[in-house]
């Protein structure tokens, strides 16, 4: 799989001046940051018109990563209180919107103090608990009701996030119920409906037929409302995957925008779609370096024991795959000359499901040399057991070109220590 993959020199650089500085083995994530705002105005330049694309924060909301991607994209979606300090707190004010079950109020209200665009509720009571919020600010608050609707079988994906039972969204039966629920509370108004089915898709015609699906029942679900004519706008969600087996065949984002621009001009009065794109959009800038400890052979099967491991980038086990792996070695002369054997690539955790990759092909390995896993830049260190076993968090660094191109800028952090 890895030879699929070419680290950026500015990558590479960045790798090793960090590691001279490292008095310790090395496990760090690495950003590329120019890459990152390519692929964002690259997807942003494929949407046809009315069609908006934001970033679902929750793939990595690293203040750079945000900062990259608020100039270039239309607005950010939040799922937390935390989301929306970060959000906030970004260089480049954009639009936001609050998304996610189990919303508190406190939450809730900062949201509108702060000048959330919209709510995406989830649930009669979530009506019931934002209007009371609304009018105790006196506030007029945009919301959009997010839809469990019942799929066909062949829209389904990996990971279902509705047309099945579950904590997300109103079911469409009941979706009468909960627009007028919206409809009779006197401080929100509703603007549109939020589908977000589900995740880790990447076949683009099995996308294409889901748009196209949510597009078909639009008239119907908009004709639910009180006053139809203020309903506009259409939240179709992410879940655009990351081809991590086959990393040269990736979801075909240009193919899906040409075929949701033919099916919105063959409507009377379409919708204003909305993207919410969070994997697709920054996977694929990151890199996480680690470094072999040690090597050794067990019943058979060598195993490359690393510094760092999936409490840093749970991605692997979280997918259930097996994560490409870059070999950079110390002494590439003598790497080339080294034994090609299969490697099962593991951390430091004191657990066998610590393994990051199995049976990866590679040549000439030693304690010493780097291990370089790319696409490390969306659900990677953000959703991982950080704390397990105290070792220390890794750092990030977050990598632009220098203004000559010649050698990279970075900047590192590292998240503070937990209190113990």
């Amino acid at each position: 799989m890895a030879e699929h993959f070419r680290i950026p020199e500015h990558i590479l650089d960045a790798i090793e001046a960090h590691r001279q500085a490292c008095r310790d083995p090395m496990a760090a994530f690495f950003y590329d940051l120019p890459a990152l705002a390519a692929q964002g105005r690259a997807m942003k330049a494929a949407l046809p018109p009315g069609v908006e694309l934001y970033y679902a924060i929750k793939a990595n909301s690293e203040s750079d990563i945000i900062d990259t991607l608020a100039p270039v994209v239309d607005g950010l979606e939040l799922s937390s209180g935390g989301e929306i300090a970060r959000a906030c707190a970004c260089s480049t004010p954009r639009p936001w919107v609050l998304s996610g079950p189990g919303k508190l109020d406190a939450d809730m209200r900062d949201a509108m103090t702060r000048g959330v665009e919209a709510f995406h509720v989830e649930s009669l009571g979530e009506v019931s608990r934002l209007q009371a919020i609304a009018a105790s600010l006196d506030h007029m608050q945009a919301v959009l009701v997010r839809i469990n609707p019942s799929l066909p079988a062949d829209l389904s994906s990996r990971l279902r996030m509705a047309g099945t039972a579950t904590p997300f969204g109103i079911d469409e039966a009941q979706l009468a119920d909960a627009v007028q629920a919206v409809d009779d509370a006197p401080n929100l108004t509703l603007v549109g409906f939020h589908v977000h089915a589900m995740s880790h898709q990447t076949c683009g015609q099995r996308h294409q037929r889901l748009l196209s699906f949510y597009l078909e029942r639009w008239p119907r679900w908009r004709a639910l409302a009180r006053h139809p004519e203020q309903l506009i706008q259409l939240n179709v969600g992410g879940g655009i995957g990351v081809n991590y087996l086959q990393p040269s065949e990736q979801f075909d984002w240009p193919g899906l925008c040409r075929a949701l621009e033919r099916r919105l001009s063959t409507m009377h009065e379409p919708p204003l779609v909305r993207f919410e794109i969070g994997r697709f959009l920054s996977a694929f800038c990151g890199y996480y370096a680690i470094e072999v400890l040690d090597t050794k052979v067990s019943h058979g099967e060598g195993f490359l024991v690393c510094r760092g491991g999936t409490h840093q980038f749970r991605l692997p086990a979280a997918q259930g795959h097996d994560h490409p792996v870059i070999h950079l070695p110390r002494d590439p002369r003598r790497a080339r000359e080294g034994e090609s054997r299969p490697w099962t690539v593991v951390g430091q955790l004191c657990t066998p499901k610590d393994v990051l990759s199995r049976r990866q092909e590679l040549q000439g390995v030693e304690a010493g040399d780097l291990l370089v896993l790319p696409l490390a830049g969306a659900y990677g260190y953000n959703i991982s057991h950080a704390d397990f076993l105290c070792h220390p968090r890794p750092d990030q660094v977050f990598v632009r070109e220098s203004r000559e191109g010649s050698a990279p800028e970075t900047r590192s952090h590292r998240r503070a220590e937990p209190v113990r």
